[in-house]
């Protein structure tokens, strides 16, 4: 008899089944990965590199990513040695992420930097890198529970590299101070400045490039009259619209008239070197180039200059290069692609630079005035608006020009327009620059001559060319980092900061522990006026930059005061 037998087809368990739903999406997700192309894949993968940060903290590594997109930092840790205890911080906020290098005031500000700059070039070859290397970790915790370990390592840290640090830049500040001239008038005294005739794609061709310098502007208007741009008839005579980054041809055109300069190099003591450097990095800080285009004309003109009996004799040290851009955009790093290596190069650690903002650990860095907006012709002009400042009607006590930072809510400009608009009417004035309300400059100008104080926070970096508009309309700048101003301009600038400013630690104001405002209203009247009389009497002469034919005799502008002081420094190498 036939025996009919049904078969039944067992269930799969369930690890099988997850392992055929495993293998499925797998499936999905490699034919999906394979059909994008590989050059979004690059683009990703560039991506998550370039935001990632590296931080050292004894024998533990971590390995973070942040976007600001996401709320959190994400950190990979591991250790160096085997069984290694890592302890596990919380990571509540990336806007307050910083890699402290020994000074807390400058490496605070890379919150506020859309390009901070945190590499090991802060320190020089010196012996200046225990500054650095005293700290190794990354304060990485704002507001919520703490990681008691890493916390005690970072403030003992901070602590050390501090003080370091602060020994290290007041020594040169001091050096610094030792050179400025005290004489009104250049004494030649066979002291000659010899100006190098340099190939012209070293400067005049940069400037020929002006057109496409910079995507949304044309740049050949600033160039007008001799770099100081079109005049302001509304400021009255001696105004021009300058841009900040014309420091080096209005520097060479006023070299090249100097009483002390001499046409044979046997006569000089001191050499000018006119490369517009800053020019050449401003034309390819848009353009999609390689770091090796950008190297190229800065690498020439060396190459150049090592053919020059002159520099060779003293290996450059009688040698003066004068650049219109911040330091760090010379100091660029191997994973960064922002800038030049020019003052990187070994040869270029014997010259002064003199520069709108130096580098701290660099003793032949030497800040010297950004450029403002009016640039006397006469002694009559300085006097004249000297009475037209220290008489006018502030109707505001104080004052901030500056654009916002809406996706950074702490932020210190943020904090600081919020305090600003949160005063009582007449009390705070608040100029939004991302509005345009700053391109023109009579409008900042007539503002700062309106207030009382000047809040100046950094910027992209910590000085600020505001700092120098605000001096030169007699408000009184509220300084929030001392890089801003303290250590940056030792022959311009008095030692002494509170003759001229009001110093408001930024930690304090973006943990909320200050007003700034109201701060500012517990100074007296008296105390304002004070202020006032040693900026416009003392100061503000020594900070324009006066026309190229100016005849000035009972002034020393800032040309002639970086100009005697490095004669004063080359008569004592002799």
């Amino acid at each position: 008899m036939a025996v009919s037998v049904s078969r039944k087809r067992s269930k799969p368990s369930k690890k099988v089944e997850a392992a055929r739903q495993c293998c499925l999406w797998y499936s999905i997700l490699i034919n999906f990965l394979y059909r994008i192309p590989a050059a979004i894949l690059l683009l990703v993968l560039i991506f998550l590199w370039s935001s990632s940060t590296t931080i050292i903290s004894g024998n533990i590594v971590h390995v973070c990513v942040s976007s600001r997109k996401l709320n959190n930092l994400y950190c990979l840790s591991a250790g160096t040695q085997a069984n290694v205890n890592i302890p596990i911080p919380v990571f509540n906020s990336t806007d307050v992420s910083s890699i402290n290098f020994g000074v807390k005031e400058i490496v605070n500000d890379v919150r506020d930097n859309p390009n901070p700059i945190t590499d090991q070039n802060r320190v020089d070859k010196d012996g200046k890198k225990k500054a650095t290397d005293a700290v190794k970790v990354v304060d990485i915790t704002h507001q919520g529970d703490r990681n008691p370990v890493i916390r005690k390592e970072v403030d003992q840290a901070e602590d050390e590299g501090t003080a370091y640090a602060r020994k290290v830049v007041e020594e040169q500040l001091q050096l610094h101070r030792s050179w400025r001239s005290v004489k009104n008038q250049p004494v030649c005294d066979g002291r000659g400045i010899y100006v190098y005739d340099l190939p012209s794609k070293f400067n005049k061709d940069l400037v020929g490039q002006c057109h496409d310098m910079v995507p949304w502007v044309d740049f050949c208007k600033y160039f007008d009259n001799e770099a100081l741009g079109q005049p302001i008839p509304k400021l009255g005579g001696g105004w021009y619209q300058t841009h900040q980054y014309s420091l080096e041809p209005i520097f060479h055109s006023r070299v090249l008239k100097h009483p002390c300069r001499v046409y044979s190099e046997n006569e000089a003591k001191l050499f000018y070197v006119p490369f517009y450097g800053g020019l050449d990095i401003l034309r390819w800080h848009f353009k999609n180039v390689s770091n090796d285009v950008k190297d190229t004309l800065s690498s020439e003109l060396i190459e150049w200059l090592e053919t020059q009996p002159p520099w060779a004799r003293n290996s450059g040290k009688d040698h003066v290069f004068v650049l219109g851009k911040i330091s760090w955009d010379f100091r660029r790093n191997d994973g960064s692609p922002w800038g030049t290596r020019f003052l990187e190069l070994d040869q270029m650690q014997n010259p002064i630079k003199l520069l709108i903002e130096r580098q701290p650990w660099h003793v032949n860095d030497i800040g010297i005035p950004h450029p403002t907006f009016f640039h006397p012709h006469s002694d009559d002009d300085i006097i004249s608006w000297q009475l037209k400042i220290i008489n006018s009607n502030r109707q505001n006590l104080v004052s901030f020009a500056g654009a916002p930072r809406p996706d950074q809510p702490d932020n210190m400009r943020s904090i600081l327009i919020d305090q600003c608009n949160s005063a009582n009417n007449g009390v705070c004035h608040f100029l939004n620059c991302s509005s345009g309300g700053c391109d023109q400059p009579e409008s900042v100008i007539e503002l700062f001559m309106e207030s009382d104080f000047c809040f100046q926070p950094p910027g992209d970096s910590p000085t600020r060319k505001s700092v120098f508009d605000s001096l030169v309309s007699g408000c009184i700048p509220v300084v929030f980092c001392p890089f801003t101003a303290y250590y940056q301009y030792p022959w311009h600038l008095s030692a002494d900061h509170g003759k001229y400013s009001v110093f408001i630690n930024q930690e304090e104001v973006r943990q909320r522990k200050v007003n700034a405002v109201e701060r500012l209203m517990k100074i007296s009247p008296r105390e304002r006026e004070d202020m006032r009389s040693f900026i416009v009497y003392e100061l503000l002469p020594g900070l324009l930059y006066g026309d190229s034919n100016s005849q000035l005799e009972k002034f020393q502008d800032a040309f002639s005061i970086a100009m005697n002081s490095l004669l004063e420094r080359v008569s004592r190498m002799e």
